[in-house]
């Protein structure tokens, strides 16, 4: 019965609240209607005030104009070159000085002889615009003014035309000899009242907007065009011949503001100067006091409700503190079972990280382990080269120290002197090759250091100069830019190392064995990388090969020649240093792999 009572008196309150609105939001929407109708019309004559005098400041230019000394010459002798060669730089400064649009000059049958626009491409000096009303009105001895669509510059503006008479003649007691015609850009408007949130239009005498802050609207009329008014429009080219169709047909018209509008006349010409009144601020402001009224009732129920729920509190309160209790002792308890679940979860969290920290100390000491035997393959692999590369010295060696006793014996000290220095230079390259292989052997200790790339290709391309040589196979090395990286020497050379061969490898079978080698830096996304490019003359990467090519034990040779494992431990190594191995057909042919490694960031 209680909330029975209760829905009849809230909705019994929505009704009142809704009513309150709806009085307010019609009573609000008349006073912002009235209110925007006085402003709009006092903005109109503000408008109207600005355009008439636009107008009537150049109405009497083309008069004027009409008494110029070379006028009734040039009309007199149409082909004095000279003559109208003056009066076209008169109208040109003329012009740029009253910044119209253009001034210009025509005979009685509507021939242009001179204008302000003579040099430039849409000069009207002879064209023919008998056709245009403004001409038939000065041509009669009356004032000429129209609107329209230029016939030769295409661009639109208010023409103002007077009759010229000859010289000493009275004006209006023998016929014109000419007219007088300046045209002026109204456009300017248009951005003016671009500021404006209402529409704003002149139209002409047959309801023609022809100037509008609304652009989709020009050269479309207020009400469709009888068929007398679409033929003059025909006969004048006023808007260069476009179909005019009703203000209406434009998409989103009324949503754009057409509808209730004021208007003033304007001009000589029977033009309307409309402001169309914003019916979306007439809307705005009516909601906005709708919204008013209902935030007003919200709040009267807002007060109400507040006043029952005070006194709702009050029978209540007894009623929580015993439900308080029994949440209490209920939470305790849940508490209670969920910090054992959680002591049960931490302790078998805690013995799934040990193993794991155990298989990966396992994991890193496995991939350890499969570099070194990576590069005891390689070692064993190049032994036969390193042997070769070791005993031509060591043969060379023990000639030169024989032959040194001999000319030591004979006092031939001179020979002796340069048998020594050929035994020490041998020695020193074996003392570097040996170097090179025992750095090469040792285990990496995992020590991050600054690493010459420079330094790590000489490196490789000195340890497999043997098989080089043996197979005949031409190895370039450019250094673009010296580059250096952080990493592990031994680590980064094993992996030049494994490229190097496996190029040396693929060209065996060529007829052109080439190797280029080549260094540079490039940048990518505000950072440095060191890209190392290794391309062979090789027959290249087949399809079915691509997608294995650094897999662990893929190899396309034979057992004799590798395990497989070089690419993928060398891919490894190189994402360890942050950095990606790829390998790709060249467009010229042959396989090329690309060490792309970011550069080392110096000490501060």
């Amino acid at each position: 019965m209680k909330a029975r009572k209760n829905l009849i008196l809230t909705l019994l309150f929505v009704l009142a609240t809704m009513l309150l609105a709806g009085i307010t939001y019609h009573l609000a929407a008349r006073k912002a209607e009235a209110d925007l109708r006085e402003i709009g019309e006092r903005q109109l004559q503000i408008v109207a005030l600005d355009l008439e005098s636009i107008l009537e400041k150049f109405e009497t230019l083309p008069f004027a104009l009409g008494f110029q000394a070379d006028v009734t010459d040039a009309l007199n002798h149409p082909y004095d070159q000279a003559v109208i060669q003056r009066l076209n730089r008169t109208f040109k400064i003329i012009q740029q000085q009253s910044r119209v649009q253009s001034i210009y000059m025509m005979d009685k049958r509507g021939l242009t002889l001179a204008s302000s626009n003579w040099d430039e491409k849409y000069s009207y000096v002879g064209s023919d615009f008998r056709f245009r009303p403004y001409f038939r009105e000065a041509v009669a001895g009356r004032a000429g003014r129209f609107y329209g669509i230029g016939n030769i510059s295409s661009e639109p503006g208010y023409f103002i035309a007077q009759p010229i008479y000859a010289s000493g003649a009275q004006r209006g007691a023998e016929p014109p000899i000419g007219v007088m015609t300046v045209k002026v850009d109204l456009t300017e408007f248009e951005h003016t009242w671009g500021s404006s949130e209402d529409p704003i239009t002149l139209t002409d005498s047959g309801g023609v907007v022809f100037l509008s802050n609304r652009p989709e609207w020009k050269y479309h009329s207020l009400r469709p065009l009888n068929r007398q008014l679409e033929q003059e429009l025909e006969g004048t080219h006023q808007y260069a011949d476009q179909p005019i169709t009703p203000v209406t047909s434009v998409p989103n018209a009324r949503q754009r503001g057409f509808g209730e509008h004021i208007s003033r006349p304007v001009g000589k010409l029977g033009w309307q100067l409309m402001l169309f009144p914003s019916q979306a601020r007439i809307a705005r402001t009516a909601t906005m006091w709708a919204l008013a009224a209902v935030l007003l009732m919200s709040a009267v129920a807002v007060a109400l409700l507040a006043l029952y729920q005070r006194r709702r509190r009050l029978e209540e309160r007894l009623e929580s503190r015993d439900a308080l209790r029994r949440a209490a002792l209920e939470l305790d308890q849940k508490i209670a079972l969920r910090t054992e679940e959680l002591t049960a979860a931490n302790q078998a969290i805690a013995a799934k990280y040990d193993k794991l920290q155990q298989t990966e100390s396992v994991l890193r000491t496995t991939q350890n382990e499969l570099v070194q035997a990576g590069k005891l393959a390689m070692l064993g692999q190049m032994a036969a080269g390193v042997t070769h590369e070791l005993n031509q010295p060591l043969a060379a060696i023990r000639a030169f120290a024989d032959n040194a006793v001999k000319f030591l014996a004979l006092g031939k000290h001179q020979r002796v002197q340069e048998n020594l220095e050929y035994i020490s230079g041998a020695s020193a390259n074996m003392g570097k090759i040996i170097a090179q292989l025992k750095g090469f052997a040792r285990k990496s200790g995992e020590v991050v250091a600054c690493v010459d790339l420079s330094q790590a290709i000489e490196g490789a391309t000195l340890l497999l100069g043997n098989e080089q040589r043996q197979q005949g196979v031409n190895v370039e090395v450019h250094i673009e830019h010296p580059a250096s990286v952080t990493g592990d020497a031994v680590r980064t050379e094993q992996v030049l190392i494994n490229l190097l061969r496996n190029a040396i490898d693929a060209v065996e079978e060529s007829e052109r064995k080439q190797v280029l080698i080549t260094l540079k830096v490039e940048q990518e996304q505000n950072q440095q990388f060191a890209v190392i490019r290794i391309h062979d003359s090789g027959p290249g990467i087949t399809d079915e090969v691509a997608p294995h090519l650094f897999e662990p034990f893929f190899t396309t040779k034979s057992s004799s020649k590798g395990l497989g494992l070089g690419l993928a431990i060398s891919s490894s190594i190189v994402q360890a240093m942050n950095g990606q191995l790829s390998a790709h057909n060249h467009p010229q042919g042959g396989a090329e792999f690309v060490v792309r490694l970011p550069l080392s960031t110096p000490e501060k």
